[in-house]
């Protein structure tokens, strides 16, 4: 991977940068990172990237909340088993639309929904900003990459004409 060293740093920085803004404002910061993931994940870039991520997996969070919700009108957990089964469908067909075509962010959204079981709250502003996070590294990354494309050759060459 070609600039590996400012991809580093650029994560380094605003990961740290998200887990005390997340600790500061009693957000779970894995989600966070999760919806960072997708960003990464899902096969479009800048801005375009950040929407496919928000509308995969707030869907998954959308499948996941029929799914909690529609179980808990009744007393046998087959219900809920076969509302998985048709979520899960649905999921995967949903793939059709172009805006919610990335598939394993449909899932992670909704594994997220059953892992904090359907605390809504808890889920959304870290679900939102962690996919600008994402983003905020390919931004920073690319300032990187064209400060040190200007700055090593300089550097460089003043080595190079020193030591002549």
């Amino acid at each position: 991977m070609e600039n590996r060293m400012q991809v580093a740093l650029s994560a380094g920085l605003l990961a740290a940068v998200w887990a005390g803004v997340a600790d500061a404002f009693h957000l779970v910061t894995w989600v966070g990172f999760l919806a960072c993931s997708t960003f990464f994940a899902q096969p479009k870039t800048g801005f375009q990237g950040v929407l496919m991520t928000w509308f995969t997996n707030l869907s998954g969070v959308f499948w996941a909340w029929v799914v909690i919700s529609g179980g808990s009108y009744f007393d046998t957990p087959l219900v809920g088993y076969l509302l998985t089964g048709i979520v899960t469908s649905l999921m995967c067909l949903q793939a059709s639309y172009q805006r919610l075509a990335f598939i394993p962010g449909a899932f992670i959204g909704c594994c997220i929904t059953f892992a904090l079981g359907g605390d809504l709250a808890a889920i959304l502003p870290p679900l939102v900003i962690g996919a600008l996070l994402g983003y905020a590294m390919t931004l920073l990354t690319g300032q990187m990459v064209a400060f040190t494309a200007k700055t090593i050759p300089a550097i460089k060459l003043r080595l190079i004409k020193a030591q002549e």
